[in-house]
């Protein structure tokens, strides 16, 4: 016991101001003693394990022959793809280590929803001929703190274009927007961002291209957001991205003449403690080639806008509702139809989608139940054409579609 006492008593000596051999220290002596003692406690920092699973069960009232929610374009729906079965989505690992002036995040992502929200990993292919650890990265970042103002990130990181997020416990509704399906997903590169304020903030960025590890050409994208807060409680975020899609031809080694753009924006009012109201607008423009994809020879456009309010009816429920229009006339993104039937051409088309999401939490908040209802409207191709969305004899005479499901979901 005795030992055990001498030693404490010889580890708070410095602190104390008193030297162990019984010399008498200076005040500048101990001063700089306890920074130095603070300044190792902040280099020590934090480090934070965090992740989830979810799984879901969605009928479709079309009882489509496939079993599949995602029409004559494959691009209805986002995740939850299947329907009259149960459906794993994605299970998430993520580690953050913080300290004072730094940041690194390592956020591994797996099953389907993984390979969906990597498809531009091409050493994960959806085909499943070949698979890659790479397929795992969603996101793999850090962050340098120059001032309590200026940082700097480099890695990859998800967008920070639009509403929805691919974390299902993160986004209120279960399904997806088409907003978000059309919009890019992740970037590989470098941001920087400036805060002038707890109420505005700029960020700016140079990264690879849209939703790829590796670059398909020379070029390199430009990002960009501004955030303010005109008022308490009222989040604004304007974001824009511009870069060259094209795959550099093989003839020549050159990059085509092409661009995709895209300006966003993106806010929610917290009107009460219980009701909140959101908005997600886009414009998009496109010429030429997309990753291999044919696309127009002059600008063409798309565009869409999402109205959200999500209401807490008590501590453990509460109740949200989306109502979108997204709007791909002009053939631009993945929103198209095909009235000829499979294999002919496709056309750019419209659609007007209606979501409504219950939240029950359970356990703590790390069990989250989502009741939903989702109805999907395309117009009609007409008499004789093939419609949006197939039937239980696998034909498709259906211009809308209706779901209605339950999602899963734990969180730790």
């Amino acid at each position: 016991m005795k030992k055990v006492y001498c030693t404490v008593l010889s580890l708070m000596f410095p602190l104390l101001g008193f030297a162990e051999s019984g010399e008498k220290k200076t005040k500048s002596d101990t001063l700089t003693t306890v920074a130095e003692v603070k300044e190792d406690e902040e280099s020590k920092g934090t480090f934070a394990f965090s992740g989830y699973l979810d799984s879901y069960y969605m009928a479709n009232f079309n009882k489509p022959l496939s079993r599949s929610n995602m029409g004559a374009a494959g691009t209805a729906r986002v995740f939850d793809r299947k329907s009259g079965q149960f459906s794993l989505g994605l299970v998430q690992a993520k580690a953050v280590y913080t300290n004072a002036k730094s940041e690194a995040v390592v956020d591994l992502t797996f099953g389907p929803n993984a390979d969906y929200g990597n498809y531009g990993n091409l050493l994960s292919p959806l085909d499943g001929s070949k698979t890659g650890t790479a397929l795992a990265i969603k996101q793999a970042y850090f962050t340098y703190k120059f001032t309590d103002k200026f940082s700097m990130t480099a890695g990859q990181f998800g967008t920070h274009i639009g509403y929805e997020v691919i974390d299902a416990p993160a986004n209120y509704n279960y399904s997806l927007s088409n907003l978000f399906n059309n919009g890019p997903f992740y970037h590989a590169g470098l941001k920087a961002t400036y805060a002038f304020s707890d109420k505005a903030s700029l960020m700016l960025g140079v990264v690879n291209n849209v939703d790829g590890l590796g670059d398909n050409n020379r070029k390199k994208g430009l990002i960009g957001q501004f955030f303010f807060s005109p008022v308490a409680n009222w989040n604004v975020y304007v974001n824009a991205i511009t870069s060259n899609e094209a795959n550099v031809d093989e003839a020549t080694g050159k990059e085509p003449d092409a661009f995709y753009r895209v300006f966003d924006l993106t806010t929610s009012y917290q009107v009460t403690e219980n009701f909140l109201l959101g908005l997600n607008a886009a414009y998009g423009m496109q010429k030429g080639e997309y990753q291999g994809y044919a696309g127009p020879e002059d600008s063409e456009s798309w565009g869409g806008v999402a109205v959200y309010a999500n209401t807490k009816i008590s501590d453990n429920f509460g109740i949200g509702a989306r109502y979108e229009y997204f709007n791909n006339d002009n053939g631009v993104r993945g929103v198209l139809a095909y009235p000829g039937g499979a294999g002919t051409a496709a056309i750019g088309t419209k659609v007007n989608s209606v979501t409504l999401t219950g939240n029950i939490t359970l356990a703590d908040g790390h069990i989250l139940l989502k009741p939903e209802f989702r109805l999907d409207a395309y117009p009609k191709a007409g008499t004789g054409k093939s419609e949006q969305f197939e039937d239980s004899d696998g034909a498709f005479t259906k211009s809308s579609q209706t779901t209605f499901g339950l999602a899963f979901i734990y969180k730790f």
